[in-house]
């Protein structure tokens, strides 16, 4: 879906489809099918945008076949589809029973995840629309942070220096500009906005930057308008963001509110808990652990990493984070200009809801997925972005 901005120019909305599991390049094509085709159709566009999610194997094939890669552009044509941006983030897995810390590897300091990722700017390169001259794709944020020292970091930086100087050199081929963007991420090396200040101005290149995810902003707790100012300060461009919301608990203390939190704690993906205090930030790394004994205060608000959907509430006494979404998006593009222009709905958690909140079946999923982009349509419209065809 794309947007005019007031100021002229095109803001691209689309939905990840790491939703969707997907190892290979036959399990991608099968998604344009299966989903992502019925959700353009439930809004009745012409055309949709998707943020792809290609795994290992997918990309592999695609950047070493210039056959499949036409094959996968003419593909997306023919569906009605457009892809202007990717999710790097995880390599491999994401559809496992269990995911967990799996998804933080590789991470940049080790070789794979460069090479992964320049063979994602290379795809993209070729998927990109024929009016389309910029891409982007979000990335970790360097790593988990347990398992990284001084040597490890400045590998990551050497690693994402490389980078660049391959997306300088990709654009010079092909005409296409790709940016990088790492994602700050609850419990990784870089946690928040402002971790990312520092390493990505050591990196000191505008083709890598920041996804700035809502979800995660709001679980650490960050304020939207202070967190987008300091980046803009700083220099740091905001290559893309995901529109998502976290799980929020006004009273964990109450016994009604942590049996509510429990529902959503589940075997697959971490769900990284976090309390603001007068101390600062107190964390655990999965909701579980939260809701074990006194490992986490509970005389403040808790949020928790689930990436609940945009246009489903949580019942009382539970909530979502879906004021941060709204004001971070007034910040980013509801100015005289936008921040970034690439915006992506991404809530991959569906089949982690609690049972009686999952849809049962491709038809339940696309609705839901075709609400929550109507829902950020109506956001953006109301910035005053005109809906282009």
């Amino acid at each position: 879906m794309r947007f005019r901005h007031p100021d002229g120019s095109t803001v691209h909305l689309a939905y990840c489809t790491n939703v969707h599991p997907a190892e290979t390049l036959d399990g991608v094509l099968a998604q344009l099918r299966d989903h992502c085709e019925p959700v353009r159709r439930r809004l009745g566009r012409d055309r949709l945008g998707i943020g792809l999610w290609l795994a290992k194997d997918a990309a592999r094939a695609l950047v070493t076949d210039p056959a499949a890669l036409r094959g996968l552009r003419c593909e997306l044509e023919r569906r009605g589809l457009e892809v202007v941006t990717l999710n790097g983030f995880p390599y491999e897995g994401f559809g496992a029973e269990e995911v967990k810390y799996r998804v933080y590897t590789p991470d940049w300091a080790d070789p794979e995840r460069l090479e992964h990722t320049a063979a994602l700017a290379r795809v993209l390169a070729g998927l990109l629309p024929e009016d389309v001259t910029e891409g982007s794709i979000s990335t970790l944020p360097l790593a988990w942070r347990t398992a990284y020292d001084d040597e490890r970091a400045e590998t990551a930086r050497t690693a994402l220096r490389t980078l660049a100087e391959r997306l300088d050199a990709l654009e010079e081929l092909t005409g296409r500009s790709i940016r990088v963007a790492l994602e700050p991420e609850p419990g990784c090396v870089v946690e928040t906005t402002r971790d990312a200040i520092a390493p990505l101005t050591a990196v000191g290149h505008d083709r890598i930057g920041i996804c700035v995810d809502t979800c995660h902003l709001a679980t650490s707790f960050e304020d939207p308008g202070t967190a987008l100012d300091d980046l803009v300060r700083a220099g740091v461009p905001v290559v893309k963001s995901q529109l998502s919301a976290a799980l929020h608990a006004e009273q964990p203390h109450l016994p009604e509110v942590r049996a509510a939190l429990a529902a959503f704690a589940e075997p697959r993906f971490l769900h990284q808990t976090r309390t603001a205090t007068a101390a600062g930030l107190r964390g655990t790394d999965d909701l579980d652990e939260a809701l074990a004994g006194d490992a986490l205060p509970d005389a403040g608000p808790w949020r928790s990493h689930f990436h609940v959907p945009l246009h489903a509430v949580p019942a009382a006494p539970l909530t979502s984070t879906l004021p941060v979404l709204t004001s971070a998006l007034t910040r980013l593009v509801g100015g005289p200009h936008p921040l970034t222009r690439h915006l992506e709905v991404e809530t991959y958690t569906w089949q982690a809801l609690p049972p009686e909140l999952r849809p049962r079946g491709r038809a339940q999923l696309a609705d839901g997925i075709a609400a929550e982009l109507t829902l950020a349509r109506d956001l953006l419209t109301d910035l005053g972005l005109k809906e282009l065809p």
